[in-house]
């Protein structure tokens, strides 16, 4: 890692930071487990001080969640609009939801679900929810339990096998594929152009 150079951090430098610190936070989060990990070991980690920690975050619970946050935008915000095709939507929650990052993530939860009650609540409002929400957002007629059922078709049982670590991630194809099988099974697939 290069140095950092002393003064006022760009803006670029504190996201490319805050990054970084919550790359650390989920490696060790993933491996260690969350109640074993402490502020401490992510300083350690990302190679800052903890007061850099609590001034980009300020607990374990918002790094966990931070995480969570920052999945989420990466696949939805790379949406742009409601005008962004279901099927296109569809395949980019497969791949970032069977990612190794969001497998470790829901491992880690399953495991400090019952600890952490609030930490889960939170979990499932900024995760699942959001992704629920935004594919009803692009259904011909939005419906929320079509759109529950196309979110569980997009997990499915290569999710569950992904979680006992029996398969891969899949490549952008196969997340492609999965996704237009499951509008398919919904059907949900007329109109959907193939790329």
């Amino acid at each position: 890692m290069p140095q950092r150079k002393r003064g006022r951090p760009t803006a670029q430098e504190r996201a490319q930071r805050r990054d970084e610190i919550l790359d650390a936070a989920v490696r060790l989060f993933v491996s260690e487990g969350f109640h074993s990990v402490s502020l401490d070991d992510v300083a350690a980690r990302a190679r800052v001080t903890k007061r850099t920690i609590y001034a980009y975050f300020g607990s374990k619970t918002e790094i966990f969640l931070a995480a969570v946050e920052r999945l989420r935008q990466r696949t939805l915000g790379l949406a742009g609009s409601e005008e962004d095709a279901l099927a296109d939507l569809a395949a980019r929650i497969v791949l970032a939801l069977h990612s190794d990052e969001a497998i470790g993530l829901h491992r880690l939860m399953i495991i400090e679900a019952y600890t952490f009650t609030d930490l889960a609540q939170r979990f499932y409002q900024d995760g699942p929810e959001s992704y629920i929400q935004a594919l009803n957002e692009r259904l011909p007629q939005p419906d929320l339990d079509r759109a529950r059922a196309l979110f569980t078709l997009l997990l499915g049982e290569p999710h569950r096998q992904r979680l006992l670590a029996l398969r891969p991630p899949p490549s952008p194809a196969g997340a492609r594929a999965h996704a237009l099988e499951a509008l398919r099974q919904l059907g949900l697939d007329g109109g959907v152009a193939s790329s």
